[in-house]
C-alpha cells in the first residue's frame, strides 16, 4: 500500500492547495502592524534614487509632519545637501507619484542634520593601537660605573630585556 506522499495524484492535489511563500508574505505585508516596514522600504528606494555620492552621505531618512528629515554621516555633507534641498524634495515627490506603495511620502520642508550613525554592516574591527615589537636589545653588556644606584638600575634593565626576549620565543 502506498502512502499519500508516494502517490503522484495525491501530491498534485496537495501542491495545488499550498500557498506560495510570496503570497503569504504579501498578505502579511498588508497587515497594519507591518506598515513601518513598508515605509522603510520606501525610504530605501528614495535613497537608492539619489546619486552614489548622496547614498554614501545619507545615514537614514524619515518623513514626519510633512517634513523630510535627512541624517548625514558627516557634517560636511550637511552644507552640500542644504544647497540641494529642492532636488531632495523633487525626488521624493516623483517617488510618491510613481510608486503606489510610497504615495504617503509627502514633504513640504527638508531638515538636514548630522547623526552620529555608524552602520553595523560597515563596522570595522577595532585595531590594537599598542605596537608589539620584538625585543632587539641584548642583555649582554657590561656596567662600567662605580655608582651602586646606576649598577642596580642597569641590572633591572637587563632583567626586563631578558624577560622580553623570553616572551618573544614563546
Amino acid at each position: 500500500m502506498t502512502t499519500p506522499y508516494e502517490n503522484p495524484t495525491a501530491n498534485r492535489c496537495y501542491n495545488q492547495h499550498m500557498k506560495k511563500a510570496s503570497l503569504i508574505l504579501s498578505q502579511l505585508g498588508n497587515l497594519p502592524q507591518f506598515t513601518p516596514l513598508k515605509k522603510q522600504a520606501c525610504y530605501q528606494k528614495y535613497i537608492s534614487l539619489l546619486g552614489a555620492k548622496w547614498q554614501k552621505a545619507i545615514a537614514f531618512v524619515y518623513v514626519r509632519d510633512n517634513t523630510l528629515f535627512v541624517a548625514v554621516k558627516h557634517p560636511g555633507f550637511k552644507m552640500e545637501l542644504n544647497y540641494n534641498r529642492d532636488l531632495l524634495k523633487s525626488v521624493l515627490t516623483q517617488l510618491a507619484t510613481l510608486d503606489k506603495a510610497c504615495s504617503g511620502l509627502k514633504a513640504n520642508k527638508v531638515a538636514i542634520f548630522h547623526a552620529k550613525y555608524h552602520s553595523v554592516l560597515q563596522k570595522e574591527p577595532a585595531l590594537d593601537t599598542v605596537p608589539h615589537y620584538h625585543e632587539l636589545a641584548s642583555q649582554e653588556f657590561q656596567v662600567l660605573s662605580d655608582d651602586q644606584e646606576i649598577k642596580k638600575r642597569f641590572e633591572q634593565l637587563k632583567a626586563v630585556i631578558k624577560q622580553n626576549r623570553q616572551q618573544k620565543q614563546s
